[in-house]
């Protein structure tokens, strides 16, 4: 049985790794570090655990668990490692964007494998730490690789993608708060975003030479959770093509699956999945993407990760299904 555990253990992130882990049959949860919370209980704080753990939230780090997940604000990871150390046998996956990318893989002797499962299963399988994907990265991504792949990525990519509310993590602001959020819709960090570094590494990674530009306008919906991008780019192939090179690259990823009708966002809240439609018009290919932020965006990653470092079945404890109506 493995022994886990969770730094930052009150946010949205953390709340759904408690819950796949409880219930991960080859997982036990050691300790849930919680600065503002030591000593409460952890349903206190994620409160549909009720009656399903009585562990407290932990003011101690166990240095020698088998895994550590860092559910931790961006560039906090990077402090906390630095003034915490971890026997030689813990593996580290990073929530946060501290490590994601070249340049920053490297931190104290600990090398750090992007943790995009589609993408680099064979270096994760070998890992000892591991960057977990942004949310917006990993529904963009999953919709871009199979072309990069290819080499066909040869025009500008247009992206409008929207994040629910959770994207923004548990801490209160000005664009959160119910009043601003219901019945509201907002661009933010439009062309900017930190995940466009991940994005473009990753693309650059695939098709040698990558150099068009990613034009990405990221959205708030007034839902809590879940991702849809909506993306665009030249293509000369037919569509019954290009479904074709989606389906032979994830031919063996059992959480991205593609779709003939058009996907939404009910069809993969509270789940892992990732699911992709296509769309042909004129020289235009339209690609829609789905994700929940939550869960294949952070934590069902996370632990997507975790069970292919350890040997375990890719999709041990992620069977998880939508809740539809």
């Amino acid at each position: 049985m493995l022994k886990a555990g969770i730094i930052g253990g009150a946010g949205y992130t953390a709340g759904e790794l408690i819950r796949l882990l409880i219930h991960h049959p080859a997982v036990e949860i050691d300790f849930v570090y919680s600065t503002s919370n030591a000593g409460n209980k952890i349903y206190a704080v994620h409160q549909d655990l009720v009656g399903q753990t009585e562990q407290s939230f932990s003011s101690e780090i166990n240095s020698d668990v088998d895994v550590i997940f860092l559910c931790l604000g961006h560039g906090n990871s990077t402090v906390f490692l630095q003034n915490n150390l971890f026997s030689v046998n813990t593996r580290i996956i990073d929530l946060s964007n501290d490590f994601r990318l070249n340049n920053d893989a490297n931190f104290e002797g600990k090398e750090f494998v992007y943790g995009l499962p589609e993408l680099n299963k064979d270096a994760i399988e070998k890992a000892s730490n591991i960057a977990n994907p942004g949310c917006f990265a990993t529904a963009i991504q999953l919709a871009l690789i199979p072309l990069a792949k290819e080499g066909v990525l040869n025009t500008d990519v247009h992206i409008n993608a929207t994040t629910g509310a959770t994207g923004a993590g548990v801490s209160p602001g000005a664009t959160t708060h119910f009043a601003w959020r219901d019945n509201n819709f907002s661009t933010y960090k439009v062309f900017t975003h930190q995940h466009l570094g991940e994005i473009g590494e990753t693309l650059e990674s695939l098709q040698n030479g990558f150099d068009k530009d990613l034009i990405f306008i990221p959205n708030r919906g007034n839902f809590s959770r879940g991702i849809f991008a909506s993306i665009y780019t030249d293509f000369e192939g037919t569509l019954e093509e290009a479904y074709a090179l989606y389906e032979k690259f994830y031919e063996d990823a059992p959480y991205t699956h593609l779709s003939k009708n058009p996907v939404h966002l009910k069809q993969v809240v509270n789940t892992n999945n990732c699911f992709i439609h296509l769309h042909k018009h004129n020289n235009k290919l339209l690609i829609t993407s789905a994700i929940d932020n939550l869960l294949k965006g952070a934590s069902g990653q996370a632990v997507q990760n975790m069970n292919l470092i350890y040997g375990l079945e890719e999709n041990l404890g992620l069977n998880l299904k939508s809740t539809y109506f």
